[in-house]
């Protein structure tokens, strides 16, 4: 579970680009996040994980202060961040132990999960290689491979899909489903209506920097019954914010 209470951030002494946030995102469901450019998901995203504090407000991991407990909270949750060009000089295979050293994946494990990963993915044959060399979609692959091989609890995946090719985005979809279904928790930004609308158990729409609907599709297309898809009740939302 993640638990946002109270959070703002502010840049330039004045900018509020997260504003009084309160949000529970539960365990054993699919959570999207979503929102215009701009309008707060990223610098949110940010804040859960650690890379930027709260000027207000507190957040809590399964129960631990990402701030006061940096360690313990980043010891429960994998992330794919929104930019995925990292540790390029170091080879696909160097970067999974890297990450399964720092989260303590036990060496058998490790080893079944990325052949697990590989097969999954198509990246088998990638492995020995620089990541510098890989395109954008491997990037994205070896950061998704990197961030679930210690199994966390909790999934924060920031605009996942962008970049894979239709094979991975689905299987990444179906590992999305079944996390939940296992009564953990997955919360992910994406800019692909299409995507959470299919996906998602519940959706959090953020905009300038506030969090103005969360809740089922059901529930949003009860608030504006004359709109027939997400991205319609999507601008709808945003229009009377």
């Amino acid at each position: 579970m993640i638990e946002i209470k109270y959070v703002t951030k502010i840049y330039g002494g004045t900018h509020k680009a997260v504003d009084d946030i309160s949000l529970e995102i539960p365990t054993g469901e699919i959570i999207g996040f979503i929102g215009p450019n701009g309008a707060g998901k990223t610098t949110t995203i940010k804040m859960i994980t650690g890379s930027l504090q709260p000027d207000e407000g507190e957040i809590l991991i399964n129960g631990k202060n990402i701030v006061k407990e940096p360690l313990e909270a980043k010891r429960e949750f994998g992330l794919v961040p929104d930019n995925p060009d990292i540790f390029l000089r170091l080879k696909g295979i160097e970067y999974l132990h890297f990450m399964g050293d720092i989260y303590d994946v036990d060496s058998n494990l490790r080893k079944e999960r990325i052949e697990y990963f590989s097969k999954i993915f198509e990246m088998k044959d990638a492995l020995n290689d620089r990541i510098i060399s890989y395109s954008h979609g491997m990037r994205q692959k070896i950061v998704i491979m990197g961030a679930l091989l210690s199994d966390p609890n909790v999934w924060i995946l920031d605009e996942p899909m962008t970049g894979l090719d239709p094979q991975s985005s689905y299987s990444l979809k179906e590992m999305m489903k079944e996390h939940a279904q296992k009564g953990k928790t997955v919360f992910f930004s994406t800019h692909v209506l299409e995507v959470a609308e299919r996906l998602c158990d519940k959706v959090a729409i953020i905009h300038k920097g506030h969090i103005v609907f969360f809740g089922t599709l059901e529930q949003l297309q009860a608030l504006y019954p004359q709109c027939d898809t997400l991205e319609s009740l999507f601008m709808e939302v945003i229009s009377h914010a």
